[in-house]
């Protein structure tokens, strides 16, 4: 996550996406993309929900942040981009919100700026039949298992650390999860038009195969700064 044969390839993308504009980054946290791409020369500003990640930001970087939900908070001015990395859309748990975030990213756009949203395909043809848990990693120290809910479409991530003694420590993070298709709609809910969508961010060919995607949208002209209701 961290490595930077992970960070430079779309540190890379994302500058060549904001053409010479501003960026802002929803979920900005602590700053592991847009330090690097601010010290890239782009303007780069965030939104972020939680204080504690804004505080190791605001330790690393002088980069202005609005303190909020991405699917509602205003930052000042307009950007050229808007983008999301690492699965943090699923983090908004009802689909109405995974709209709203769109539409937010529309009220921020100058007319054809482009929102970015690096996102996981959900896994579920590896669900054995009557399961409900896949582990999809699993290290020396580290297992990762999620548990999914197909009915509301939810996911709960499941992470046991273990030290040199029996005992573990576990996180759990929620998260609702979207089909390409379905992504794509929302886009076009918020006046955006799919303008590419590559595995990863070095633009490898998106296939049936893969665990990820990057996904790049336009804003149509007429929508910029605003959102339809629907």
């Amino acid at each position: 996550m961290f490595a930077p044969e992970v960070v430079g390839p779309a540190v890379e993308r994302l500058a060549a996406l904001a053409d010479g504009g501003r960026a802002l980054e929803f979920a900005i946290g602590t700053g592991r993309i847009a330090v690097p791409l601010a010290e890239r020369g782009v303007p780069v500003a965030g939104i972020e929900l939680s204080e504690p990640m804004l505080a190791r930001l605001r330790a690393k970087a002088a980069i202005p942040v609005v303190t909020g939900d991405m699917a509602t908070a205003t930052a000042p001015g307009r950007f050229s981009l808007v983008y999301l990395v690492y699965n943090t859309i699923s983090n908004l748990l009802a689909q109405d919100e995974q709209v709203e975030c769109f539409r937010n990213a529309a009220r921020h756009l100058d007319p054809g700026g482009r929102f970015v949203i690096e996102l996981g395909v959900p896994e579920l043809r590896r669900l054995p039949p009557g399961q409900d848990a896949l582990v999809f990693r699993a290290d020396s120290g580290y297992v990762g298992v999620d548990t999914y809910d197909t009915v509301r479409q939810h996911l709960v991530s499941h992470h046991f650390t273990f030290g040199e003694g029996r005992q573990a420590r576990v996180g759990r993070s929620p998260h609702r999860y979207i089909w390409p298709a379905e992504l794509d709609l929302m886009g076009r809910l918020a006046g955006f038009e799919l303008e590419s969508r590559h595995a990863d961010w070095t633009g490898a060919e998106f296939t049936a195969a893969s665990g990820s995607h990057v996904s790049v949208y336009r804003l149509r002209p007429a929508e910029a700064g605003h959102s339809r209701a629907g």
